[in-house]
């Protein structure tokens, strides 16, 4: 039997760690995940998928990311169910995340989250009505991305966005060591 997701998305709030009553660390998420295809308005919807992750990697998870970081999830589907206050039964559909990735630079996060400090988290919402998505915002409006090539001249097809990798048009980027993976 195979049980084995990935996700790739935003935090939808801070990470919640607690710990259990034996000291081992506990934290629960949500990952805000883009669907691949947009709806009869032409807006990309998404799915908001509960997570929780254990032990150390709990703890390291919620000191490094926050509202909004964007981070990759590998882990397996868990169902279970509890009975409640009013003795009704409960299911819970979680991912058990056994291995995350921080997907976006120090300073891409630090600066998203300066954005997000000065003057709220929909701000950074895109204020046109092309995409409404709050989850896409340091992602650039795909959109608007393609509007900026297909206008006339090389300079003017360059991206303003700072987040964007592709900004330089094909010259070299400019790589640290703080920005690999490994």
């Amino acid at each position: 039997m195979i049980n084995r997701t990935v996700l790739v998305g935003r935090l939808t709030r801070d990470p919640d760690l607690r710990y259990t009553n034996s000291g081992a660390a506990v934290a629960t998420f949500t990952v805000a995940v883009n669907r691949q295809f947009t709806n009869s308005q032409g807006e990309r919807e998404a799915d908001f998928i509960n997570c929780v992750i254990w032990r150390k990697a709990a703890e390291n998870f919620a000191n490094f990311t926050h509202k909004g970081s964007l981070i990759g999830v590998d882990g397996r589907i868990q169902t279970r169910s509890y009975e409640n206050q009013q003795n009704q039964r409960v299911y819970v559909t979680e991912v058990v995340v056994e291995n995350f990735s921080l997907l976006e630079s120090r300073s891409q996060s630090e600066q998203r989250q300066r954005q997000e400090n000065n003057s709220g988290f929909q701000s950074n919402a895109p204020q046109s009505s092309e995409n409404t998505n709050p989850f896409d915002a340091g992602q650039g409006n795909t959109n608007s991305s393609n509007n900026q090539s297909n206008s006339n001249g090389p300079a003017s097809s360059a991206s303003t966005n700072p987040n964007d990798p592709f900004a330089n048009n094909g010259e070299q980027i400019d790589i640290s060591d703080d920005d690999l993976p490994f």
